[in-house]
């Protein structure tokens, strides 16, 4: 039974993008290329993989547990066929980066312009969302956290600043109304724009000065998913609607404009910089390798 990697490759697609359209565009190909792919690969192997309706494309159960082998196998494939790349005076090839939205807004724009004009032969997917992924099942060479608290078999670099706070903050024209507080606790008097993790968790807002450390579970009118709608929280700050607490790169735009103001700074919390991690039990790819690098050269 012989199936082609190409046609194989373009079946991972599809599952994970979760249709053709999407797939295409990730493959650099036309939808009905990769339709076609797939309809090949399903008579070879003489079974159907995917379930198709007018609104979704998903893996049948023979789909499912080829899935669940075929990603961690053809990332072998490229991991094998990458070892070309020690042969070249340049690395080629794409690199693959899953990273919370946090990581692509205030530490990647910092890194990836001058990493790409040192490599042009290098191309760079990054996916950002803030959910924890299995890199290799997702078809991914390396992903960013904010915890270096990892698996076993996971490697973790240092990337971007080592030393970061979350800031409070919030419109002038909302403390003329409400004024100042004087404690976290007093938080909850306050209109707060709230936040929960992908998980479903809602996110605590934590303060310390000293040694009190105070967690706060704020209400408010505005609740977003924290990542793909935490503008949206921001943007709600600025007009008055209640308190925010995010990164202070995220927030330091407005706070140096005057837009924000600044609340309770005494409290605010340091943590953390985020780690680059990648699986330690396989090749780096060279595209992986030169990133790599690439960040441990940077300044901190």
């Amino acid at each position: 039974m012989a199936a082609d990697l190409n046609d194989l490759n373009a079946f991972l697609a599809v599952a994970r993008a979760g249709g053709f359209r999407d797939a295409a565009r990730q493959l650099g190909a036309s939808p009905s290329g990769v339709s076609e792919a797939v309809r090949r690969l399903e008579a070879a192997l003489g079974v159907r993989l995917l379930h198709r309706t007018t609104r979704s494309v998903g893996p049948t159960e023979a789909g499912a547990r080829l899935l669940e082998r075929l990603g961690p196998a053809l990332g072998e494939v490229e991991a094998a066929l990458d070892v070309v790349n020690l042969f070249r005076d340049r690395p080629a090839g794409t690199l693959r980066l899953n990273v919370p939205v946090s990581a692509a807004r205030l530490v990647l724009p910092r890194i990836v312009p001058s990493f790409l004009a040192a490599y042009p032969e290098i191309q760079l997917e990054v996916t950002a969302e803030d959910g924890f992924v299995d890199l290799l099942g997702a078809g991914c060479d390396a992903g960013i956290r904010y915890d270096e608290r990892l698996e076993q078999d996971m490697i973790a670099v240092p990337i971007g600043p080592r030393v970061q706070r979350y800031a409070l903050a919030a419109a002038p024209a909302l403390l003329r109304r409400h004024g100042m507080p004087g404690h976290p606790r007093d938080l909850l008097d306050y209109p707060c724009l709230r936040g929960r993790f992908s998980s479903g968790a809602m996110m605590v807002w934590e303060f310390e000065r000293g040694r009190e450390l105070v967690r706060v579970e704020p209400r408010g009118p505005l609740l977003v998913g924290i990542g793909g709608a935490t503008d949206l929280a921001v943007e709600a700050a600025l007009a008055g609607t209640g308190m925010i607490y995010l990164f202070e790169a995220w927030l330091q735009p407005h706070l140096d404009s005057g837009a924000l103001l600044p609340v309770l700074e005494p409290w605010w919390q340091s943590f953390s910089g985020p780690f680059l991690y990648y699986p330690g039990r396989r090749l780096v790819p060279a595209p992986l390798r030169a990133f790599i690098d690439f960040i441990r050269a940077q300044p901190a």
